[in-house]
């Protein structure tokens, strides 16, 4: 069965921008959808989101996509670096994705442990980054970089800042760029 774990940015949680309007889309095409609000989300930490996300009852397989929205994006990374052995996603959506702790201190958590990119391709089929020309907190050479790490598809989006409500108004309340990658 298609399956699909949501992850929100920082400071943020599932019920905010597009994440249940991409939920509700999907799952009334039948897919399995997960979106959680990942604990202590102030200061995101990868250790203590894989321990609550491999602790749960979701299932990681070849029918999985991962989709993550800034400092989920970035968990989503985390994510697939601690897949057990064996275990492969069909594909990874990382929207504002960004490779260091940004100069804020509360993000630098994030990159306690190092990326292991060669490991990590081999845990998705796909990598599509989606990012902003202008997006106020995550340069467009973070992506860049993301993207050619894992040899992933980048799509930029000219003037949707960060694709939030509160970078770009009303209309992040939906994302119809992400579902079309989906179905």
């Amino acid at each position: 069965m298609k399956n699909a774990l949501i992850l929100h940015g920082t400071n943020n949680n599932s019920k905010k921008n597009w994440f249940q309007w991409l939920k509700q889309n999907l799952a009334e095409r039948g897919w399995k959808v997960w979106t959680p609000d990942l604990p202590g989300a102030d200061e995101p930490n990868p250790k203590v989101y894989n321990e609550f996300i491999f602790n749960s009852d979701w299932e990681f397989d070849e029918d999985s996509v991962l989709i993550g929205h800034s400092s989920g994006a970035v968990e989503i990374l985390s994510l697939l670096q601690h897949l057990p052995e064996g275990t492969k996603v069909d594909k990874a959506i990382l929207v504002g994705a960004f490779r260091d702790n940004l100069g804020v201190p509360g993000l630098s958590r994030l990159f306690d442990e190092e990326f292991d990119f060669k490991k990590i391709k081999t845990k998705a089929n796909r990598f599509v980054f989606i990012h902003s020309d202008n997006d106020p907190y995550c340069p467009l050479d973070h992506a860049e970089y993301l993207s050619r790490q894992l040899d992933g598809e980048l799509i930029v989006k000219p003037g949707e800042a960060h694709f939030s409500i509160s970078t770009a108004g009303e209309k992040y309340k939906e994302f119809p760029l992400v579902l079309d990658l989906l179905v």
